[in-house]
Formats: C-alpha cells, structure tokens, sequence
C-alpha cells in the first residue's frame, strides 16, 4: 500500500509540474512571486523578505551555472559553409529554450524556489519540532514494546501514506500559482512530523 501511494503521488507530482508551464504563461508565476514577496514583507518584516529573496537569486544563480541549456544568444553571427550545421542547430536551440514552455519552467522554479527559501527561515523551528514529534513516537513505541502491547501494522501503514500524500502535498503548494499565505507554508512539514511520529510509534518490525 505505501508503495502505491508513493509512486501514484509522485508520478502525479510530475505530471503537474510537466502540466503547470503549459497551463500558465511565465509572467502568472513571476507576478506570483511578487505578491508573496509583499505579503511576506507585510507578515514578517523587509529584512526577512530581503533575506529570503536574496537566497533565492543565489541558488538562482548556481543553478543556471550548473545548467546544460545554452545561453540565449539572439544575434547569431553569420557563419561558414563548413559550420552551417552548427549554426543551424544554435537556432534551433535558441528557438526550443526561449519558448513560453520552457521560460514557464524557469518562472515556475524561480517561484518554488522562493517558498522554499521562505520555508528555509523557519528551519530552526521546523526542526526542533519534528524532532521532537519524533522522539515522541520513539518513545512510544519503546513504551509499547515494554509493556507487551501490540504494534498495529494497519494504523502505520495509514499514517506513512499520509505523511507521503502531505509531503507531496507540500511539493504542489512549493509550485502551484496561487496565493499562499507566508504563515500556512510551514504548517505542512510539522502535519508531516506528526504523521511521522505516529507511523513510528506504531511501526512492527517482522520477525
């Protein structure tokens, strides 16, 4: 069952995010951007918001050094018999990578990338909470095994597919055009931590 679940979420993962630049035009997640950059000025402060934008251009930035697309070079120069092929195929490229599809996918990362980076500034509290949500469910599970009751295989099979089906869930809020309020992202990691915690502490292991 966990199997299922997982591959089903993230083969519809994918599909979405191959369906979103064809779906919107690029300039739907770049004024998106613009609106959670406002809203997270409004709920934090500018120094948060600078921050978090500043992080993103960076990894903007590494990104684009690390990636295998050519520049947009829109003055090809004239070239020789011999490179005619050459330079037929930098037009080609130029022409496939500075499409609206491909511009979408650029946009649409660069607006994930910005609520990722949002989500980045509650790391400290993100993390103390699930690691504690996790201690608890081991702790649990520890009572349990001392006491001699028995593990229940169906209720962590229910809270592992939850977890997986929030965590995906999280990826679709990361990348979905839409209006996300900066204080209900982080809402979804610390559902998972609690998901998290529940599957362990009624995990059975077989013998």
């Amino acid at each position: 069952m966990i199997r299922f679940v997982c591959t089903s979420a993230l083969v519809a993962l994918l599909l979405l995010v191959l369906y979103l630049p064809a779906a919107f035009p690029p300039e739907r997640f770049l004024d998106q951007l613009r609106i959670e950059h406002a809203l997270t000025a409004e709920s934090w402060s500018p120094t948060h918001a600078i921050r978090i934008l500043a992080r993103m251009l960076d990894l903007q930035s590494t990104a684009q050094q690390a990636s295998p697309i050519p520049p947009h070079s829109p003055d090809l120069p004239s070239r020789p018999v011999a490179l005619d092929v050459a330079w037929q195929m930098a037009q080609v490229n130029n022409r496939l990578f500075n499409s609206d599809y491909f511009r979408g996918i650029d946009t649409l990362f660069a607006l994930a990338t910005y609520r990722l980076c949002a989500l980045v500034e509650w790391l400290p509290v993100l993390l103390a909470w699930m690691l504690a949500a996790l201690f608890d469910g081991g702790m649990r599970r520890k009572i349990k095994s001392r006491e001699f009751l028995q593990h229940n295989p169906e209720a962590f099979a229910l809270y592992a597919c939850a977890a997986i089906v929030a965590a995906c869930l999280t990826v679709v809020a990361l990348v979905f055009p839409v209006t996300v309020p900066p204080l209900a992202l982080p809402l979804v990691p610390l559902a998972i931590s609690v998901f998290a915690s529940r599957a362990l502490a009624s995990f059975h292991r077989r013998a």
